[in-house]
C-alpha cells in the first residue's frame, strides 16, 4: 500500500506505458510548468498529490478490472483443458478410451441354441433333459476353488453318461459347458426339445455349515398356479400345448387343457421325485426323506415333469468333498439313472 503523498506501486509494463503517455502529454501541454500538472485534493488522496500519479493509478485500476473479467472467463477453460489432458495421460481405470467395456447382449426375444441330443437315433425314445444349475457369471453357492456351477456340471455329465450306458434313453444337457442360462431358458430348452423329463441338478447351501444331505423338490401348488397364467399367455401365442392346437379352442377350453396338463405333469413329477428318493436311500446321506415343494422358476413348465435335485450341501466341508469326489459322483449318478429308468418303465406299463 502506498504511503500518503507517494505514487502507487504499479507493475512496470503499464507503468512504463503511463509514464510515456503522460510525460509526453505534460511536456506538450504545460511546458511552462516544468512537466508537473496542477495538484488537487480527492477523497482518497492527500492534498497536493500529482495528477499524473492519480492518472496512472486510475489506468491500472481499469486494467485490473479488465484482467479480472478476462480471468473469470479464461480460467475455467484453462482448468478444463488441463484436466482433459491429465485424464488422457494419467486417467484412472474406468475412464478414457483404454477402459471401455463392451458386452454383447443377445437380441430381444432371441432363443438360445438347442443342445445336442445324445443316445439312440430313434426320436420315439424317451428324452431326459439334465440341467446343471448356475453357470457362466453365476457361480452359485460354494467357496473359491469349488463353485456350485462346477460341481453341478460334473454331476450332470456323470448322470448323462450313466443313463446313456444303459441304452434306450436319449439325453441332452442344457449347458454342456460353463455358460450362463436364464431360468426361463432352461425349461424352455426342455419344452422345445419335447423332453419327457427335466432334471435340474443343484448343490444346496446353508448358514449352518453342519447341514448335510440330499433333497428332492417339485414345483409347489402356488408356483404351479402362478406359472399357469404366464404359460397360458405364452402358449396362446405359440398355439400348442401337449400337441393340442390352442388357437382352435375357446378360452374356457384352453384353461381346462392347461389345468389338466399341469395336473398330469405334477403327478408325474411326484412319481420321479419319489423314485429318486427311493434310489438315494441307503446309498447316500439324506437331508430329508420326503418330497419337498417350492416355487422354483426352473420347474415351471406345465407339460414336462420336472424335479430339482439338491445333491448335498456344498457349504458343508464333508458334503463338498463328497460331491466333488469320484465315488460321490458315481453313487449319485447311478441312483439318478436307476430312478429315471424306473420312471419310464412305469410309464410304459401304465400305457
Amino acid at each position: 500500500m502506498a504511503m500518503p503523498g507517494s505514487d502507487v506501486l504499479i507493475p512496470w509494463p503499464p507503468r512504463l506505458a503511463a509514464n510515456i503517455f503522460y510525460g509526453k502529454f505534460i511536456t506538450q501541454t504545460w511546458p511552462r510548468s516544468g512537466g508537473r500538472l496542477p495538484t488537487r485534493s480527492g477523497p482518497w488522496e492527500p492534498a497536493g498529490a500529482p495528477i499524473a500519479a492519480r492518472a496512472r493509478r486510475d489506468y491500472w485500476h481499469k486494467m485490473s478490472r479488465r484482467f479480472q473479467l478476462g480471468f473469470l472467463f479464461v480460467f475455467p477453460l484453462v482448468v478444463l483443458a488441463a484436466s482433459l489432458v491429465i485424464d488422457r495421460m494419467y486417467g484412472l481405470p474406468g475412464q478414457g478410451y483404454g477402459y471401455v467395456l463392451r458386452i454383447d447382449l443377445m437380441p430381444a426375444q432371441a432363443e438360445v441354441d438347442l443342445p445336442k441330443v445324445e443316445g439312440p437315433i430313434d426320436a420315439s425314445r424317451p428324452l431326459v433333459v439334465i440341467d446343471p444349475g448356475h453357470g457362466g457369471h453365476d457361480p452359485g453357492a460354494g467357496k473359491p476353488g469349488l463353485p456350485e456351477k462346477q460341481v453341478t456340471l460334473a454331476l450332470a455329465r456323470a448322470i448323462r453318461d450313466e443313463i446313456l450306458a444303459g441304452g434306450g434313453i436319449r439325453v441332452a444337457i442344457t449347458r454342456p459347458d460353463d455358460r450362463f442360462l436364464a431360468l426361463g431358458e432352461r425349461s424352455a430348452i426342455a419344452r422345445r426339445l419335447g423332453a419327457d423329463l427335466f432334471l435340474s441338478v443343484h448343490a444346496d447351501s446353508a448358514e449352518n455349515d453342519e447341514a448335510r444331505g440330499s433333497s428332492v423338490y417339485i414345483l409347489s401348488e402356488k408356483g404351479s398356479s402362478q406359472a399357469a397364467a404366464r404359460i397360458a399367455a405364452r402358449e396362446n401365442r405359440a398355439d400348442v400345448l401337449n400337441g393340442v392346437r390352442l388357437d382352435r379352442q375357446s378360452d374356457a377350453v384352453n384353461a381346462i387343457l392347461l389345468d389338466l396338463s399341469q395336473n398330469e405333469t405334477d403327478a408325474r413329477s411326484v412319481d420321479l421325485a419319489r423314485l429318486l428318493l427311493r434310489e438315494l436311500r441307503g446309498n447316500t446321506r439324506m437331508h430329508t426323506d420326503m418330497v419337498q415343494s417350492a416355487a422354483f422358476a426352473v420347474l415351471k413348465a406345465p407339460d414336462v415333469p420336472s424335479v430339482l435335485f439338491e445333491t448335498g450341501y456344498i457349504s458343508n466341508a464333508t458334503d463338498a468333498a463328497y460331491l466333488s469326489s469320484k465315488i460321490g459322483r458315481e453313487t449319485i449318478s447311478q441312483a439318478a439313472a436307476r430312478a429315471v429308468r424306473a420312471y419310464f418303465a412305469r410309464q410304459t406299463n401304465a400305457s
